[in-house]
C-alpha cells in the first residue's frame, strides 16, 4: 500500500474522531437497536389486561377464573358488575378482553353444555389474534380437566362435546385487517419523523451556510424566528395527516368513526412534540449530519417502544416502563382510539393530558435554548 494512500486513510480517521459527538452516536446507534429489536421484536403477548363479569360466582366459574390466571396470557384486571363497564373499560384501552360468565354456568356446566362469552379489542390485532387463540386453548384445556375429572370420578364414558365453550366477539375490527391498526401508526411516525428531522436540518443548515447570523442581525425578534421557521412544518404535516387519513379510508377502508375535528387538533398538538424535539436538536448540533443522528436517537425508541409494531404487553417490564417516556405512545393510543372506536375525550383524557405537557415541556425548553443560542 503506497504512501499517498495510507496519509488519505490516516487524514479521514483523523477526522472522524475529532469530530467525538458523531462517533459516539454512531458506536452507540447500533447498540441501542441491538437491546431495542432484541427485547420489544416480539408478537409473543402476555399479561393481556382481562376484565371479568362472573354472574354465576359459584366454585365452578371461579375454577374457570382459575385457569385464566394459571395462563400468563391473561391478567384479570377488573372485576364488574355490567357489560357497560366492560364497554367502558375496552373504549378507553384499559381493558383488551373481557369475558361474561352466565348466572346458569354451574347448572349448564353439569349438564355438559356451559357457554361463555369472551370480548376482544380487534384495534390490536396482534394482541385480538393471541388473546383469541390462547382463549380457545384455555376453554380446551379446562374442559379436558373437567372430563377427565368427571371419569376419574363415576367412571362413565368421556363426552365428545366439551362442557365449556367460548363464543368469541371482536370489537371494533371483527376480521382483524392488520391496516387498520398500522395506518394510525404511520401517521403518528410521519408526523414524529418529519417534524423532527426537517425542523433540525432547517435550522442547522442556515447555521453552516451562514445564514443564521444575517436573521439575527436583523430587527426580527426571536420568537418570530422561531415561529417562522416552524409555522411551515406545522403545515406540511397537517397535510400529511390530511393525505393518510385520505388514502387509508378511501383505499384501505379504514373506518373514521370519530370526530375528523378533534383528530385533527391532537395532530396538531403532537406535531408540536415533534417540532419542539426537532428544534432542539438543532441547538445541540453543529451540522446537518450531527442534527439528523441526534434525531434518530430519539427516533428509535418511539419506533420500538411506543406500540406501533409491538404490542406493549408482549415487552418486558423494563421496556414498558420506559415507553411512558415515549410522547407516541400517547399519540397512538389516542389516534386509534378515535379512529377505531369513536370514544370520548374523556375516555382519553389521560392520554391527552399527557401528550399535552409532552408537547408543551419540549417546545418550551428548546425555544429558551435556541432562544439563548442566538443571543
Amino acid at each position: 500500500m503506497n504512501s499517498r494512500l495510507m496519509s488519505i486513510i490516516r487524514k479521514e480517521f483523523i477526522q472522524i474522531f475529532r469530530d467525538v459527538r458523531t462517533l459516539a452516536m454512531i458506536l452507540v446507534i447500533p447498540i441501542m437497536q441491538l437491546f431495542l429489536l432484541g427485547y420489544s421484536a416480539t408478537n409473543d403477548v402476555r399479561n393481556v389486561p382481562l376484565a371479568v363479569l362472573d354472574q354465576s360466582r359459584s366454585p365452578q366459574s371461579r375454577a374457570l377464573l382459575d385457569a385464566y390466571r394459571a395462563a400468563d396470557y391473561f391478567r384479570i384486571a377488573y372485576d364488574v358488575q355490567s357489560e357497560a363497564e366492560i364497554e367502558t373499560l375496552i373504549s378507553s384501552g384499559k381493558a383488551r378482553a373481557a369475558v361474561i360468565i352466565p348466572p346458569d354456568y354451574a347448572q349448564r356446566l353439569s349438564d355438559g353444555n356451559a357457554q361463555v362469552a369472551f370480548i376482544l379489542d380487534g384495534s390490536d390485532p396482534t394482541s385480538a389474534s393471541t388473546a383469541l387463540s390462547a382463549a380457545q386453548l384455555i376453554s380446551q384445556s379446562h374442559s379436558t380437566e373437567i372430563l377427565t375429572e368427571s371419569f376419574a370420578r363415576t367412571g362413565m364414558n368421556l363426552k365428545a362435546q366439551p362442557p365449556v365453550t367460548v363464543h368469541t366477539t371482536v370489537w371494533y375490527n371483527p376480521d382483524l385487517v392488520s391496516a387498520y391498526f398500522m395506518i394510525p401508526g404511520v401517521i403518528g411516525m410521519i408526523l414524529y419523523a418529519i417534524a423532527a428531522i426537517l425542523t433540525a436540518s432547517s435550522v442547522v443548515r442556515e447555521r453552516e451556510r451562514g445564514t443564521i447570523e444575517q436573521l439575527i442581525v436583523t430587527p426580527i425578534r426571536s420568537w418570530e424566528l422561531i415561529v417562522g421557521k416552524l409555522m411551515p412544518y406545522v403545515i406540511l404535516g397537517f397535510f400529511n395527516t390530511i393525505e393518510v387519513l385520505a388514502f387509508g379510508h378511501w383505499w384501505f377502508g379504514m373506518p373514521i368513526r370519530g370526530d375528523l375535528g378533534l383528530i385533527l387538533l391532537l395532530s396538531v398538538v403532537f406535531l408540536i412534540t415533534g417540532l419542539g424535539i426537532g428544534l432542539f436538536a438543532s441547538t445541540i448540533a453543529n451540522t446537518q449530519q450531527e442534527a439528523m443522528l441526534t434525531v434518530w436517537m430519539t427516533l428509535l425508541p418511539s419506533i420500538f417502544l411506543s406500540g406501533f409494531f409491538f404490542p406493549l404487553e408482549a415487552m418486558p417490564t423494563v421496556l414498558r416502563w420506559l415507553s411512558y417516556l415515549m410522547p407516541l405512545r400517547y399519540y397512538l393510543v389516542i389516534i386509534r382510539s378515535l379512529l377505531l372506536k369513536d370514544v370520548s375525550l374523556v375516555m382519553i383524557q389521560t392520554d391527552v393530558i399527557a401528550m399535552t405537557l409532552f408537547a408543551v415541556g419540549i417546545m418550551a425548553a428548546a425555544a429558551l435554548r435556541f432562544r439563548k443560542r442566538l443571543d
